[in-house]
């Protein structure tokens, strides 16, 4: 899949007169990538235009105007956009309480390396991603990660057509989805894309 540049990044007057109907269409978008594990999980699929509108937002947000600091955001964003034969997602532990972030946290460290893609029976398990390069305490997790998963050559064949799951299997935490048909065909898209 294609990486950003600084080009692809619109200055901040030029991004202020489209954003709303970009970031409508990336709404839309977000809504056919995302997927719910369980009570807790959600796994949102990323790709050149979700990234985008990440950076976009984050030069918006923090008034970036040099080339530099837009160039910063990009090399951090590319880490997280799939290479060929990936899928890319921001893993969102969610939590709404004080009591559940104290309960949950110290029980899904390690969460990132639990998730697998199942295509057609044949599995991809997780790989943490995580740009920040955040250091980790073993006690507690974050709420948000970054994963990828590589795909062999046949599970990118069949992944349209399906059946496509995903699934968690940390000790802590178990949940299984089947993908439905609209965002097997949106993330097939991913996988078929050139670089």
């Amino acid at each position: 899949m294609r990486k950003l540049t600084v080009g692809d990044i619109a200055d901040l007057r030029a991004y202020e007169r489209g954003r709303e109907e970009f970031r409508r269409r990336i709404i839309d978008m977000k809504k056919r990538r995302r997927v719910r594990l369980g009570e807790y999980l959600t796994a949102v699929f990323e790709n050149t235009d979700t990234m985008r509108f990440q950076v976009q937002e984050m030069a918006r947000a923090e008034k970036m105007i040099t080339d530099e600091a837009i160039a910063h955001e990009v090399a951090t964003y590319n880490e997280l956009i799939p290479d060929d034969g990936e899928l890319s997602a921001t893993l969102l532990v969610e939590l709404t309480s004080e009591a559940l972030l104290r309960e949950w946290l110290p029980k899904l460290v390690g969460i990132q390396d639990h998730v697998v893609v199942a295509v057609a029976g044949d599995d991809s398990r997780s790989e943490d991603r995580d740009p920040s390069r955040l250091t980790r305490e073993d006690e507690i997790t974050t709420t948000v990660h970054y994963v990828k998963f590589t795909l062999t050559p046949s599970q990118r064949a069949a992944f349209a057509d399906g059946p496509v799951h995903i699934r968690v299997d940390h000790p802590a935490y178990a949940a299984e989805v089947e993908l439905d048909a609209a965002t097997r065909r949106e993330l097939a898209g991913d996988l078929a894309a050139p670089a």
